[in-house]
Formats: structure tokens, C-alpha cells, sequence
């Protein structure tokens, strides 16, 4: 079974001022160790919510926003796509991931046609 593993965490302690932030490590030890177990099929980080645009239509109109519409203190900061026996090895690996001490990380079951 796939899931999508959504990472959470405050945009305030992500990244330092023209540095890499400290999880980084972190983060690739946890991939090299799930590509090692094969259960890694994509994952990316996210650039900063300043970054993004919200896009809605309504009553057929095109609305375009600067930032996320979602106000929180924690932003979606990337994602894994990962393929597991069940729900109790994806809720392992969610776990492990950095993003879990940090903030939080959703675990969702993709929709199986």
C-alpha cells in the first residue's frame, strides 16, 4: 500500500538565514535508510511559503493569491511517497523521519482505484 507522508514544522526554525537547517543530516540518514529498505519512492522538500501561490475559482473567476491561504503556525515543508505492507510499517517510518521531532507528519493513504 502507498502513502504520502506530509511534513509539518515551523517556518520560523526551518531554515537559517543562508544556511541549510540542522535536520538536514538528519533527513538524509533517514533516506538512505528507507531506499535501503526499498520503501522510498519520491520525496521533496518545499521552497518557503512566501514563495507559493493559492489559486482558487469561484463562480468561474480565476483568484490568485501570494502565500498560503492556511493560517498556522506550522506549514507544509515537503513530502515522501512511500510503499508499505500496511499502516503500522508506514506509521514506523513516519516516526523515524526528522520532521516528526520537529513538527508533525501526516500519514495518508493513497486513494487505490
Amino acid at each position: 500500500m502507498r502513502y504520502l507522508l506530509i511534513h509539518a514544522v515551523s517556518e520560523t526554525d526551518d531554515l537559517p538565514e543562508g544556511g541549510r537547517p540542522e535536520a538536514d543530516g538528519d533527513i538524509e540518514s533517514w533516506v538512505e535508510e528507507m531506499e535501503r529498505r526499498g520503501v522510498l519512492r519520491v520525496g521533496e522538500r518545499l521552497q518557503r511559503t512566501s514563495d507559493a501561490t493559492t489559486v482558487r475559482v469561484r463562480h468561474g473567476e480565476t483568484l490568485v493569491l501570494d502565500g498560503p491561504f492556511a493560517e498556522t503556525k506550522e506549514q507544509v515543508a515537503g513530502f515522501d511517497l512511500i510503499e508499505c505492507a500496511d499502516l503500522d510499517e508506514a506509521i514506523e517510518i513516519a516516526a523515524k523521519h526528522p520532521c516528526a521531532g520537529l513538527g508533525t507528519v501526516e500519514v495518508r493513504p493513497l486513494w487505490v482505484q
